[in-house]
């Protein structure tokens, strides 16, 4: 059994990668917080840096990333922590 490493992505960077990750799929922020089971107030304080996601929400955002496929990946490496 392998233990994932949690993605770890700096306080003001985790809105700005969740802001483009939404703009690149097209959603409002009330859609994105549909897919990822939070509120709408939820994603916006992520996008505006007032507060982060939680290990959970974390998972959900690097699997739609994942699923991107090069797009997605690409998108998280902009903003993983070095």
């Amino acid at each position: 059994m392998t233990i994932k490493k949690p993605l770890v992505i700096n306080q003001p960077t985790v809105g700005k990668l969740i802001r483009e990750l939404r703009l690149l799929t097209g959603l409002t922020q009330e859609q994105f917080a549909a897919t990822l089971g939070v509120t709408y107030p939820t994603i916006n304080r992520w996008e505006n840096g007032r507060s982060k996601p939680s290990p959970l929400a974390m998972e959900k955002i690097e699997a739609q990333l994942l699923q991107m496929g090069d797009r997605g990946k690409d998108l998280l490496e902009k903003y993983l922590e070095n």
